[in-house]
């Protein structure tokens, strides 16, 4: 790969050859590609009011960091790494109450289809898509009511999987998770915001 190759251009490896030389527009590249999935996480864990003090922060541990990245994992799996374990230090130091191990314990895997969702799962909405549900300002401020309430780490699973995507092995290992334990916070966080909404439609 030529040397004065554009970031989106160059391979993993390049690209992180030329973060570590300082390369503005390999920053901004990564930045472009990977921020809000950053600041999504970190708001998932610790709440909007210090997520981006969070990601800032995330990032410069990272910068400091890119000499000694080997590539174990990918480099969005490690930025999103350094933003999780920054955030829930941050979670500890501000909010002592909560505690990160809250609805860690594990279930057996039997009560999981191959998919990894519960067999005796919750019942399918009284309305047929999620689009309809989010038609009502009501019951949007009832779903973001809910999903505010949910314990970090149940927050954190739900944000990566649900809405952003992300494989259950990505998540595990960003979040320092089972795959078990966080089949159980997914279901967990899904059911929570479930009787919400039947609690909602009942009324």
């Amino acid at each position: 790969m030529k040397k004065n190759a554009a970031p989106e251009q160059l391979d993993e490896k390049g690209l992180i050859a030329k973060l570590i030389d300082g390369d503005a527009a390999a920053f901004e590249f990564v930045v472009s590609q990977y921020h809000s999935t950053m600041l999504s996480v970190a708001r998932a864990i610790i709440g909007e009011a210090f997520a981006d003090e969070v990601v800032q922060e995330a990032w410069i541990s990272a910068i400091k960091a890119l000499p000694r990245f080997e590539g174990r994992a990918s480099l969005k799996t490690w930025l999103l790494q350094i933003t999780s374990n920054g955030a829930k230090t941050r979670l500890r130091r501000e909010s002592r109450q909560f505690s990160l191990d809250d609805g860690w314990q594990a279930e057996p895997d039997s009560k999981f289809d191959q998919r990894g969702h519960r067999i005796d799962d919750v019942l399918p909405w009284n309305i047929d898509t999620p689009e309809a549900l989010l038609e009502n300002e009501q019951l949007r401020a009832v779903i973001e009511t809910t999903y505010q309430k949910l314990p970090p780490h149940q927050r954190a699973v739900l944000t990566m999987y649900d809405m952003e995507g992300m494989e259950m092995t990505e998540i595990c290992n960003i979040l320092e998770l089972s795959a078990s334990n966080a089949r159980v916070l997914l279901h967990r966080a899904r059911t929570a915001l479930h009787h919400s909404i039947e609690k909602y439609q009942e009324n």
